[in-house]
């Protein structure tokens, strides 16, 4: 087999990729061994393991202990509907927007309070230290893992008031719009950035993901008259769903 300029193990990853695609190595099945990617391809040991371990890396196949490496069945990516702030509707964003879509969405949560890192306090526009209310989530859809978020506010906007912790009191659960008009501040604006890395292992443990998987990480903030009055980080694992966005046009 003639590998041109390409690296010799991403031509066999590739091929072994394409296998896996078309179904010629369907899910469950054993993949080749080292020795016979070896023999096959005319490559050296190293070439081999190297092709493994991009495949492994990009979770196409995965180790089982004293028995080899399997393909691993690719799940049909389902969508998580996101589409802004929807203002005085007496539910949060997650519980409307995923109903509307279809999805049978709960969640646990726990907060407590914490200086911000400096990070966060840039976010929030606050200086670190400052006393935050961070509230940690995991969202599920038919009692599946699907979505991690960490939230942020600054305890400067909502300490000693109703909505000081964000799933307790009567307006608990109701998203950070309608907790916010109830202390009189009017969220006006919402800003999200999407990009994508390799799960942290903590991460993947609870989403039900392997080393190496990739998760998209949604960074949001919400603004009242400029000012930052939450922030939080979205993780979805992004072999398992996919970002659907309804934007209206103004």
């Amino acid at each position: 087999m003639t590998f041109g300029e390409q690296p010799a193990y991403l031509r066999v990853a590739s091929d072994l990729r394409e296998k896996i695609a078309n179904g010629s190595l369907p899910p469950h099945t054993r993949l080749p061994s080292q020795a016979r990617i070896r023999e096959e391809y005319g490559v050296s040991d190293t070439v081999a393991l190297e092709a493994r371990k991009v495949l492994m890396a990009e979770g196409l196949v995965e180790g089982r202990s004293g028995s080899g490496t399997y393909v691993r069945e690719r799940p049909v990516p389902r969508r998580i509907a996101r589409s802004g702030y929807r203002p005085g509707a007496g539910a949060s964003p997650f519980r409307q927007e995923q109903t509307a879509d279809g999805a049978r969405g709960t969640w646990e949560s726990r907060s407590e309070q914490e200086g911000a890192s400096p990070e966060i306090a840039e976010r929030l526009g606050i200086e670190a230290g400052d006393r935050v209310m961070r509230t940690r989530y995991i969202f599920r859809e038919a009692g599946e893992p699907m979505m991690l978020s960490t939230s942020w506010e600054p305890l400067a906007v909502t300490g000693r008031t109703p909505v000081m912790l964000p799933e307790e009191g009567p307006l608990g659960g109701c998203g950070v719009v309608e907790r916010m008009a109830a202390i009189d501040v009017v969220v006006d604006n919402v800003a999200e950035q999407v990009g994508a890395r390799p799960g942290l292992a903590e991460e993947l443990l609870a989403l039900g993901g392997v080393p190496g998987h990739v998760v998209m990480v949604i960074g949001r903030t919400y603004y009242a008259s400029g000012r930052a009055v939450e922030t939080a980080d979205v993780v979805v694992p992004a072999d398992r769903y996919r970002i659907a966005y309804h934007l209206p046009v103004r």
